[in-house]
């Protein structure tokens, strides 16, 4: 198996197209052709679907083009660190952001980015802290910001922040909920809250399942937004911790704090305990560090008196 051969697969399972991937790379359509048939008779694996309109994977391609996006990522950094010295920043740092937090640190990460590296590149990936652990995994991401992750040793992490959860209601549900609920009474709400295995939606079940009881759940959505506007037409209660809290929450909700036992979302850094940091990573990971205790510091002020209004 070629490096050439892996970037070729890649190229075709992006574009849809053996002549769009032969024009991109500057090859032969014969020859790209020939690189991916000797793909997959090493893996014995047909890798795509071919039809009139171009070329789609495999339930195996969709496997193996995962495998390939990290494998490529991987040799590229090496190639970079080979090219510089190690205390010398270059090349391309990945980082994922929760999506929650991807609203409130993406234009200042990009700016301190571009002012402290100039030379380098910066791609910032959003997507579910679950979403996010598997692309570290993977080795598409050289860092993330996770809610909670699933513990694993693969990963090397460090919290940063611990926010308070809370129930959110609709505003007209003011007068029927304590400002404080124990945790054991969540189960008698109805609850709109992520699917499984979303970080959020485990804490919940766990805790509950150690009190005897579960969470009535009467509808699943994976993103806050989505979460949000089910709530505000009070079709069930919402559980958010401080800082995912929408603009004019108190306006718009009710709030009332998890208690007996207070539960936490922890927020960490997360990298790879397998692969080598690379100088412009081990950088970025103390800039992002300091931008998100700045964010967080002010948006913590700002929630505080939010959820104080709203109570």
């Amino acid at each position: 198996m070629e490096i050439r051969q892996l970037e070729c697969f890649v190229t075709v399972a992006d574009l849809g197209s053996f002549t769009k991937a032969a024009w991109l790379l500057q090859v032969p359509q014969p020859a790209l052709s020939r690189q991916v048939r000797a793909l997959e008779i090493e893996l014995r694996q047909t890798l795509f679907h071919r039809n009139g309109r171009g070329v789609s994977l495999t339930e195996p391609g969709k496997r193996f083009l995962s495998h390939c996006r990290g494998i490529l990522v991987q040799i590229e950094r090496a190639r970079t660190e080979l090219d510089t010295g190690r205390d010398d920043p270059s090349g391309e740092v990945v980082i994922g952001l929760p999506h929650s937090l991807a609203r409130l640190i993406t234009i200042p990460c990009v700016l301190e980015f571009r002012r402290q590296f100039p030379q380098c590149t910066l791609r910032i990936t959003e997507g579910l802290t679950f979403h996010l652990q598997e692309w570290l995994l993977a080795g598409r991401l050289d860092m993330a910001l996770l809610h909670d992750p699933l513990p694993t040793p693969l990963l090397e992490t460090l919290p940063l922040h611990e926010q308070s959860l809370y129930v959110i209601g609709a505003i007209k549900s003011k007068n029927l909920l304590p400002p404080a609920i124990e945790l054991v009474k969540l189960a008698d709400l109805p609850l709109v809250m992520q699917g499984r295995p979303h970080p959020m939606r485990m804490l919940i079940e766990t805790q509950l399942a150690n009190l005897g009881r579960r969470p009535q759940i009467v509808q699943e959505l994976d993103s806050v937004a989505g979460i949000v506007d089910v709530v505000e037409a009070g079709l069930g209660y919402g559980v958010l911790s401080s800082n995912a809290m929408p603009t004019g929450a108190a306006r718009r909700f009710t709030s009332h704090k998890l208690v007996a036992p207070e539960l936490k979302s922890v927020l960490v850094l997360a990298h790879s305990a397998e692969r080598p940091v690379t100088s412009l990573a081990r950088k970025s990971m103390l800039m992002l560090r300091q931008l998100l205790a700045i964010e967080i510091a002010r948006r913590s002020s700002g929630a505080a008196m939010q959820l104080s209004d709203s109570s």
